[in-house]
């Protein structure tokens, strides 16, 4: 099985080379898929080959081999995920500074692999700080009580509140660490909200976590409303994750050549890519040429998970393939370039989606308008023209009032990663008058970035919460999106109608964080 040098080269985990009583010591991490480890053929350190007999190999469960317990016959187990730390005996101490390493075995699916990578040996600080951690368990009472110490002695103060939790800290593994106790939020429920979506259909209770005062309430006064009108529409227009890894070569030309080799071999470059997930599908590559450098935009589908990561290991393989194969010069590549603005606001997201481009309207009647909300539709319609120019002259990238409000709450109550709210913040307000005089709503959000399965969303109380909606695991996440674009539209409604009616501050005097 071909696997590209520079994603090989993955398997060795960087700064893990260090000195020790007996010699020095060192980690690979399977990277790749589930393994078996059949032989280990050679290890070189700085070019000098290490005898068997000197090489001790053991995976933290308590089982130590040597290269010569290794075979066809009596294979390890090296699953996915998995740390192999290898002990080099009698060798050392290794100087401060860089230090070449080699390793060639063979393992079952991918037959004989090699790599050589540079490590470096830093100066230990015998005086640094360090928060402590358990290398067998780190999410054991103990290690979790010991760091809760810790902190209350480095800086003086009593915790009260952080040590208490009803989840198992086990389950928080991938998602943060040195687990040391929870950060509370306020949670609060809106609705229920009807929407008319071709995945969600129906009513729904909504999860808002939140410490702003009035934005609960908010929510649920336009739910109210958009329900009195026959609920809202959702629409999920696009479905796209990127990664833009960019090529440095000598000159334009170069670069413009290397674009046109990309066109014709996108088949290999699909077949890398895919080869890394289950659920990864490389859709295409959009290419931007500037100077001496070209950028490739991968766009993929990733199911369920938001993807970042999946995206990010599927293109790091085709690139290694890329790097492999073109018999041009390239000179630099890099996997992230910031052109697919991970975790950014971007003009690009905007116009060609990331994540999930999602429409929500609704058209609400006259009537219910004035006497909910106490704003006539040609009123909202005129303050929400006004506001545009507010929008276009400021250079934001959303014309509406606080859809990331909803957005964000809704990430927290369900183990969203909130930092996308940055690329999910952008969005795009449309109104319109009826011929009956009814007001047309209307909001695209060009670039949510949402989950139903993976990451965060399979925490104890952020899976309740989703799952409240119906939404947690496979399958769920089209619907997860058109609820929290319908959530969003809600929240417009009710802002919108309070600043238009002059309810805005007095709203916050009476619920708010003002009273």
């Amino acid at each position: 099985m071909f696997v590209p040098s520079v994603l090989l080269r993955q398997l060795y985990t960087f700064g893990s080379l260090e000195n020790t009583d007996q010699g020095v010591q060192f980690s690979i991490k399977n990277r790749l898929k589930d393994a078996t480890l059949t032989k280990l053929i050679e290890v070189k350190v700085n070019g000098t080959s290490v005898a068997d007999d000197a090489l001790r190999l053991f995976m933290g469960d308590g089982e130590t081999h040597t290269p010569s317990d290794i075979s066809p016959s009596n294979p390890i187990d090296f699953p996915l995920r998995r740390t192999l730390h290898m002990h080099v005996l009698d060798v050392g101490p290794l100087e401060v500074g860089k230090h070449e390493i080699e390793i060639t075995f063979r393992a079952k699916p991918f037959g004989e692999l090699s790599f050589a990578v540079e490590d470096a040996i830093s100066e230990q600080d015998e005086i640094v700080r360090r928060i402590p951690r358990d290398e067998q368990d780190n999410c054991s009472d103990a290690v979790i009580r010991k760091r809760q110490q810790w902190i209350e002695k480095q800086t003086d103060t009593s915790l009260e509140h952080i040590p208490h939790y009803s989840i198992d800290p086990h389950t928080t593994e991938g998602n943060i660490e040195n687990f040391t106790g929870v950060a509370q939020i306020p949670l609060g429920f809106a609705g229920p909200l009807t929407v008319n979506g071709e995945h969600a259909e129906g009513d729904f209770i909504i999860p808002l976590a939140t410490t702003e005062g009035t934005l609960v309430a908010s929510y649920n006064r336009g739910m109210k409303v958009c329900n009195l009108s026959g609920g809202v529409k959702a629409t999920v227009v696009d479905d796209v994750m990127q990664r833009a890894p960019v090529f440095v070569f000598n000159d334009a030309r170069q670069a413009r050549e290397f674009t046109k080799w990309v066109d014709d071999h996108i088949d290999d470059i699909r077949e890398q890519a895919e080869s890394t997930s289950s659920v990864a599908e490389l859709v295409y590559i959009d290419k931007y040429l500037s100077n001496n450098f070209a950028y490739l935009r991968f766009n993929y589908r990733t199911g369920d998970a938001a993807g970042q990561n999946m995206v990010g290991r599927a293109t790091f393989a085709a690139c290694g393939w890329i790097m492999d194969h073109y018999a041009g010069s390239i000179q630099h590549f890099y996997l992230e370039s910031n052109f697919a603005t991970d975790k950014k606001a971007s003009q690009v997201n905007m116009m060609h989606t990331r994540g999930k481009r999602v429409t929500a309207e609704a058209t609400i009647e006259r009537d219910v308008l004035v006497q909910h909300m106490r704003v006539e539709p040609e009123s909202l319609h005129y303050h929400w023209n006004v506001s545009t120019v507010g929008a276009f002259l400021s250079g934001a990238n959303n014309n509406g009032a606080h859809s990331p409000n909803a957005i964000t709450a809704m990430f927290i109550a369900t183990g969203q990663d909130v930092a996308n709210v940055s690329e999910s913040s952008a969005g795009i307000v449309y109104t319109d008058l009826t011929e009956d005089g009814d007001l047309y709503l209307s909001l695209t959000i060009p670039s949510l970035i949402v989950a139903t399965y993976g990451g965060g969303t399979g925490l104890a109380t952020q899976r309740e919460c989703l799952e409240v909606m119906d939404c947690y695991g496979k399958g769920k996440v089209q619907k997860f999106a058109e609820i929290v674009a319908s959530v969003a539209l809600a929240g417009e409604l009710s802002l919108g109608s309070a600043i238009s009616s002059s309810d805005w501050v007095s709203s916050h005097e009476t619920y708010g964080r003002n009273r």
